[in-house]
């Protein structure tokens, strides 16, 4: 096998493997509050509290993966070009 055709093979079978955990998963962990959904304050005495809420999940702690926010799109394109 040819390298080029190693690294095409290799790239294929890595875009088949995200395709399918956006389409079984499509939400994941916020990369921000690491799906927690705030933030860790720490008080005056040093114990942790609970801060404000994560502003990019909005205090879900879960985000849509990119792969499905591309399928969502590219189908609600389709389907508004279709009608």
């Amino acid at each position: 096998m040819t390298p080029l055709a190693l690294a095409s093979a290799c790239l294929l079978i890595i875009t088949l493997c995200y395709g399918s955990l956006c389409w079984v998963s499509p939400f994941g962990r916020c990369r921000k509050c690491n799906g927690m959904g705030h933030a860790l304050k720490h008080d005056r005495k040093g114990r942790l509290k609970r801060g404000k809420d994560c502003r990019r999940c909005k205090g879900h702690g879960i985000r849509i993966r990119i792969g499905r926010h591309l399928l969502n799109r590219g189908r609600r394109i389709h389907r508004n070009g279709t009608r």
